[in-house]
């Protein structure tokens, strides 16, 4: 039956029968008769179809909520068992917002030495998107913020608080400054992240209050893009310090600033979905987490 929880969640959160199909990898057809089997064996009709999937009925979202929590059950009940015959092994899904990664690389370094039958698959999602991921069963766990927009049921662990920090070419008058503040970037040609990532929506607050309508010429959901921008010498941008550093700090013609003059940083950390109990390797994952926050306080 978990095989065909399992199906049903995929339908419902691709909304698509050819789409939840590819992504088990499986055929159509197949896909279909175990839908149906399904919806024979609970005795009520749990998706709208016609020519195309027709979306949930009442029943089938009710049944939606008992899918997720028995496959993640079973999930975490094969883990559990695993664990005491071999120890902490198999694949930890994080899904991290992109000013994050570096941290997602520490965090992840860390854990394999400590476990190294564990391996790790890191994708970059937005924090809206990391939300989805793990009410859909699709992530184990994410790095985003935690204090900035609602969560919802969620299990966090806080990890660093953001700082900000400006990037420009060397031969910018900005390069010139130890500090700036927020003011000092009125008017400049900016190159930010897209509108639908939260640090973005931070950023955009801090210019507000430092009374700056921030207009950013060029926008990308990369922030590798962006310091190839600033690399030309025509934009600035404002990226967090560690992943600023990482991508421009060995660069000769780029300079790092810190950013002064009030504006406010956010705490990034792990999330997880709410559930007692966590399974073995999430547990070890969040104890990890703390280590690394305690080493950076």
């Amino acid at each position: 039956m978990i095989n065909k929880l399992e199906m049903f969640i995929a339908v419902a959160r691709e909304g698509h029968f050819g789409r939840a199909a590819e992504s088990l990898g499986l055929t159509q057809p197949t896909l279909s008769t175990g839908i149906k089997q399904l919806e024979e064996m609970l005795g009520v009709q749990l998706i709208f179809r016609g020519s195309r999937f027709g979306g949930l009925t009442p029943e089938g979202q009710r049944a939606l909520v008992w899918a997720r929590q028995l496959v993640s059950d079973t999930r975490a009940f094969r883990q559990e068992m695993r664990t005491a015959r071999h120890g902490l092994s198999g694949i930890v899904r994080l899904a991290v917002i992109p000013t994050a990664l570096t941290w997602a690389a520490h965090l992840s370094a860390r854990f394999t030495r400590a476990h190294p039958n564990v391996r790790f698959s890191i994708l970059s999602r937005t924090s809206t998107e990391i939300l989805s991921m793990l009410e859909n069963l699709e992530a184990d766990a994410g790095l985003s913020y935690l204090d900035n927009e609602p969560l919802g049921r969620v299990t966090t662990e806080p990890l660093y608080r953001e700082r900000y920090t400006l990037v420009v070419h060397k031969d910018h008058p900005l390069a010139l400054q130890e500090k700036v503040d927020w003011g000092d970037l009125a008017g400049e040609r900016l190159c930010l992240l897209t509108a639908n990532m939260q640090n973005r929506r931070i950023i955009n607050e801090n210019f507000m209050e430092a009374g700056v309508t921030p207009d950013a010429q060029v926008e990308s959901n990369s922030t590798l893009v962006l310091a190839a921008h600033v690399e030309t010498g025509d934009w600035i941008t404002v990226l967090p310090h560690d992943i600023a550093h990482f991508l421009c700090g060995g660069k000769p013609d780029l300079v790092i600033r810190e950013i002064a003059g009030g504006g406010t940083d956010h705490i990034v950390g792990l999330v997880a979905p709410y559930r007692e109990p966590h399974t073995p390797v999430l547990t070890a994952l969040m104890a990890q987490t703390r280590f690394m926050a305690q080493d950076h306080a």
